[in-house]
């Protein structure tokens, strides 16, 4: 990637069109003029400025590394929440401590109130329901109450205090918080729980599924700042890494899973579902923890501890970016073990009983932890909890995911399974910016679950015919990747074709381009570089362009940057001379190398890769020379690795 775009190189490549244009024959007619228009070449990515002031101040590098003066901000939170299903609300309270490994003293803290999305009167890029969003009862700073401030005046009279706007929240401290200190707020706060598939999260009465649930630190980066922008509904989210510790809450018999070791089994579990659960530990067949039989005998749980007839979950979880919870008074629950090569994890599915394929969600769960820790890196947490409910489709969170219910096939429920686990590396261990570079966390998860779902089932999900990237490509509705979530229109597919399929299929392009070593060579580089960490996409390509060692610039501008679509085409054969020669039409703007396969009379195959120089030369056609012998049959990009629109020119035959 190159890291500085001179003015007068760019001001080249915009004209160079009308150069070549105007270069065409006195004689020639404007069609003719338009055949001799040379195609637009890919310029390099620049870097934004604050990147590159990140690698000035060496937090960041050009190889994709991160700087040696690199640092990530931390944090810890004691939370504690009640869930009442009588009224459907949320009471919650705890501390919450930040940790200042900059090199800036703070005196504001910016938080995120993303339940507010559900207040009146808010932007969303969809609908919501409508519940007042949360209330914050309390805020307090070194055991002193904080007021809500209205102007400059409260500030001087109070020396410190909160800003709510939407669903963020300013806290303005008495005094700086210089590096290396750290400062805790507590506070309390709660909300009504909105209805079934409102924003990831939500209730039906008979399950309750919390996210963003809590007052949460935004996160304060190398490049930017303070990065607290509204939360809207599309774009998803950008957190920092913290230690929780989580209570929940809720009545006896309502089963809870959540992101977090479970830290008390012997006070909220019957006798037998602790038995189980110890043999689910030690095994790696599916175990019925829960059964109906035990559901019907009231013997899910322990019985209550608490005066009003409930009992509390304990959970810790280290070095995560959240915490979310479900919780059900209806859930079976099957657990199992899954090896991740630097040990093992526990896999946990809870689910009505009759939902449509769930009985095989523990399976999918299993399987997919163990194919990640083996083409990434092992799975570093305790467990992986899979939640059935309120939701269409299925919604990720450090440990746990929620999934719609029932599903149509195995293929269904194992795709999204599979998709949503997946993320558990990426946003969840690499913790990229899901607002502003959707395509980074979704991208690589939907390549993943193409490589996953091929391996489960023995198919080929890359296949053109099964992949939707082919319904959007060079149409009106398809979208650069390189786009604001919150900035796709709502009501179309572009923010999912931008974010999940192109991005994915270009992976699979780039993984074609590199070969199969390299790219999974970088593709892990860059995961174990990156982990617990916040990269960007310059971090991604320079990763990629470091490990394969090649300026791949022409690549990333084509694949994320810009609409073009591919489609290469067989011109012409010759075989007429003593060697064969086979002439490729480039017929869009894409820039991808030609992948060529001759085979021979004789069953003898030759493969051929050219470079991209005569695309970034402005060419359309390049002739490629093949051994001497009786060619049979020619086809380019035979595996399918690169997204070719129109197939149907890429076959000749003798």
């Amino acid at each position: 990637m190159h890291r500085l775009v001179p003015f007068v190189f760019v001001l080249l490549l915009l004209v160079a069109p009308a150069q070549a244009q105007q270069a065409a024959p006195s004689g020639s007619t404007s069609d003719e003029a338009a055949v001799e228009t040379r195609r637009p070449i890919p310029y390099p990515i620049q870097p934004r400025p604050s990147f590159q002031r990140a690698v000035e101040k060496g937090t960041r590098t050009t190889d994709g590394t991160p700087g040696e003066n690199y640092w990530t901000n931390y944090a810890r939170y004691d939370l504690n929440a009640e869930i009442t299903p009588s009224d459907s609300m949320l009471h919650g309270s705890g501390t919450i401590t930040f940790i200042n490994r900059s090199p800036d003293s703070l005196r504001t803290l910016a938080l995120h109130l993303r339940q507010n999305v559900h207040a009146q009167g808010m932007e969303r890029t969809r609908r919501a329901e409508i519940t007042g969003g949360m209330t914050v009862e309390n805020l307090a700073f070194d055991g002193q109450d904080m007021v809500e401030l209205t102007s400059r005046a409260d500030l001087r009279r109070e020396g410190m205090g909160y800003v709510t706007d939407a669903t963020r929240m300013r806290v303005i401290l008495p005094q700086s918080v210089a590096p290396g200190d750290s400062v805790t707020l507590s506070t309390e706060w709660s909300f009504r729980v909105p209805g079934e598939d409102n924003f990831r999260m939500g209730q039906d009465g008979e399950v309750y599924y919390l996210a963003y649930w809590y007052p949460h630190l935004a996160v304060y980066d190398d490049v930017d700042g303070w990065v607290a922008e509204l939360y809207q509904g599309d774009g998803e989210f950008y957190m920092g890494y913290a230690d929780y510790e989580l209570s929940v809450t809720v009545p006896e018999g309502w089963i809870v899973g959540a992101t977090g070791k479970l830290q008390n089994p012997e006070e909220v579990l019957a006798e037998q579902t602790q038995s189980r659960l110890e043999q689910a530990a030690n095994t790696s067949d599916i175990v019925n923890v829960v059964t109906e039989e035990d559901r019907g005998a009231g013997t899910a749980t322990a019985n209550a501890t608490n005066e009003d007839g409930t009992l509390t979950w304990t959970f810790q979880a280290d070095q995560v970016r959240d915490v979310a919870f479900g919780t059900s008074a209806k859930y079976v629950w099957d657990a199992t073990s899954a090896e991740t090569n630097e040990g093992s994890s526990m896999i946990h599915s809870m689910y009505r009983p009759g939902t449509s394929q769930w009985d095989r969600s523990a399976e999918f769960s299993q399987f997919s932890i163990e194919h990640l820790s083996d083409m990434l890196m092992p799975y570093p947490y305790p467990h992986m909890t899979a939640v059935e409910g309120i939701i269409g489709g299925g919604m990720e969170f450090p440990m746990i995911t929620l999934i719609g219910g029932n599903r149509n096939s195995p293929e269904s429920l194992f795709g999204v399974t599979y998709h949503e686990i997946s993320h558990m590396w990426v946003p969840m261990i690499v913790g990229t910016n899901e607002k502003r570079h959707a395509w980074l966390d979704e991208g690589t998860t939907t390549f993943n679950e193409n490589e996953g779902a091929s391996e489960f089932f023995g198919t080929d999900n890359w296949v053109p015919s099964e992949n939707w990237f082919y319904r959007f490509a060079g149409s009106a509705q398809e979208a650069p990747s390189m786009r604001h979530a919150d900035l796709y229109p709502s009501d179309g597919p572009q923010r999912v074709y931008a974010s999940y399929a192109k991005p994915g299929t270009m992976l699979h392009a780039l993984r074609g381009v590199l070969g199969d070593e390299t790219f999974f060579e970088a593709y892990r580089e860059y995961v174990d570089r990156w982990a617990y960490k916040h990269p960007t996409p310059y971090d991604f390509f320079n990763t990629f362009e470091d490990v394969s060692g090649q300026e791949l610039d022409w690549f990333w501008r084509g694949a994320f940057y810009e609409k073009w679509s591919l489609d290469h085409a067989i011109e012409s054969v010759d075989t007429s001379g003593d060697q064969p020669t086979v002439t490729v039409e480039d017929r869009d703007n894409l820039v991808m190398p030609v992948i060529l396969k001759a085979t021979y009379a004789d069953g003898e195959t030759v493969t051929r890769k050219t470079d991209v120089t005569p695309w970034m030369n402005g060419e359309r056609s390049v002739t490629i020379t093949l051994p001497a012998g009786d060619l049979e049959k020619v086809e380019l990009d035979p595996e399918a690795y690169l997204p070719d629109v129109d197939r149907t020119n890429n076959d000749w035959t003798k």
